[in-house]
Formats: C-alpha cells, sequence, structure tokens
C-alpha cells in the first residue's frame, strides 16, 4: 500500500466512462493504491464508476480507496474509505465497513495527528497540504516540509501520505521527510498524457527510495 498515491478526481477533466482505462493505465505504471474522489457528481454516478473500478482493482491486488463516502466504499467492493475531518468519524465507519478494510484520516496539524493516532482506528493519515494546492476550494494552511516531517514522526508508527500541491520536482523532498506515500492530483490529471506522466512519477518516487 501507499507510495505514489495518485487521486483520480471526477469531473470535468475526469468521467465516468475514462476512468476504467485510467486505472488499467495507473496499473501497468506500477500504482499500488488509488483513491477514487467525486466532490461535485451524485451519488449514483459515483456509485457507478466505484463499482467499475473495484473489480479491476481487485483483479491486480490494487488497493481502491472512495473518499468520504463508506456507503459507497461498502457497495462498490472497495479496498476502504479515505475521511476528512468533516466527514463520519473513523470509529463509525469502521462499524459501516467489513475488518479488512482500510481506512485513512486527513490531518492538517499535530493535534488533528495525535487525535487520529489516539483513536486506533486509522490504517494511515494524509497530512497537508504540504504546499499550496488548487484542488480543494477552501485548502487549510500550507504546512511545508518541515511541518510533514514532524507529522511523520508524531505518527509513527503509523504511515503518512504527504498531500497538497506535489508534482514530480517535489517529491525528492517529499521522501526526504520519512512520509510513506504522496498522494497527486493535477501532476497527472492536468499532464497532456495522464497515462504517461504517472508513470514518470512512479518512477521519481522509486528512484527516491
Amino acid at each position: 500500500m501507499l507510495g505514489l498515491y495518485p487521486i483520480f478526481d471526477l469531473g470535468p477533466s475526469l468521467d465516468v466512462a475514462r476512468a476504467p482505462a485510467l486505472l488499467e493505465a495507473a496499473i501497468d505504471a506500477g500504482i499500488r493504491v488509488v483513491q477514487l474522489r467525486a466532490k461535485a457528481l451524485g451519488a449514483g454516478a459515483f456509485l457507478e464508476c466505484a463499482r467499475q473500478l473495484a473489480p479491476i482493482a481487485q483483479a491486480h491486488g490494487v488497493d481502491l480507496i472512495i473518499n468520504d463516502r463508506p456507503d459507497i466504499a461498502s457497495l462498490s467492493g472497495a479496498r476502504g474509505v479515505h475521511l476528512g475531518q468533516d466527514d463520519l468519524p473513523p470509529s463509525v465507519a469502521r462499524r459501516l465497513l467489513p475488518a479488512p478494510a482500510l481506512i485513512g484520516v486527513s490531518t492538517h496539524d499535530l493535534r488533528q495527528v495525535a487525535a487520529a493516532k489516539a483513536e486506533g482506528v486509522a490504517d494511515y493519515l494524509g497530512f497537508g497540504p504540504v504546499f499550496p494546492t488548487r484542488s480543494k476550494e477552501r485548502p487549510d494552511a500550507v504546512v511545508g516540509l518541515d511541518g510533514l516531517r514532524d507529522a511523520v514522526r508524531a505518527a509513527a508508527p503509523l504511515p503518512v501520505v504527504a498531500i497538497g500541491g506535489i508534482d514530480e520536482e517535489r517529491l525528492t523532498a517529499v521522501r526526504a521527510t520519512g512520509a510513506s506515500g504522496a498522494a497527486v492530483i493535477s501532476a497527472f490529471m492536468s499532464a497532456p498524457d495522464p497515462a504517461s506522466a504517472l508513470r514518470q512519477l512512479v518512477r521519481r518516487w522509486r528512484e527516491e527510495g
């Protein structure tokens, strides 16, 4: 799990029909975990896409993580759910999902890291935004590389995925903090060839390992 952590953001730049092909390309690139996000999509379309992607991911041993929605994770057969600070509490999500399901929790400061760790439910934490990001309408305060490094230490032994504004040129610095993974959205979604961009991002992450 973890490593380079692409987030498929369903919307204007990725529709439901194109998502399976992009997942296949991500798998070919060596991705082991993918998050499916749909902030502006109705629940029905979100579930339809998750149900298309889950069997592909399962067949290749890839973890499909659903953003925000434990119900869609459960109904689609996805591997788990990623929760924000305003979503259902992780303890509630754990009761809704089968025991092997993975639960990730987004955190934005050391207080939230400590709270998530103390709850003892999360399998990994997201932390950020490490750099300025355009993928959220109301982003939290930028934490920087020093903040990420502190979070990695505070969260141990939970793995931490760095989130926010990460591109290929920043992967080296992110990896040096001890983060177990790096979430990417614009770094591949905005590229002329997202599949090629993913291959290059995976290559750079592994070179720094």
